[in-house]
């Protein structure tokens, strides 16, 4: 606990790019749960335009807006 899935169109992001990612969110994640590092996941999760509002937007942000701290503009 915690795990952090972070769904996103696919990203040419090199080994540094995601490495300074991920240490930035376990940082932040950290230090709001007040747990150790090594206890925390993180999953980069690509997913096509044209898939996002079905695999996406329907089922996690409409579906489950009272689960949402930010919501987005479009």
């Amino acid at each position: 606990m915690p795990h952090v899935n972070i769904k996103h169109f696919p990203a040419p992001l090199n080994d540094e790019q995601a490495s300074e990612l991920v240490s930035a969110i376990t940082e932040a994640v950290t230090r709001a749960f007040g747990c150790a590092e090594g206890v925390v996941s993180i999953a980069l999760e690509p997913v096509e335009q044209q898939a996002w509002q079905d695999q996406v937007y329907a089922p996690e942000i409409v579906e489950r807006n009272h689960l949402l701290r930010k919501t987005p503009s479009y």
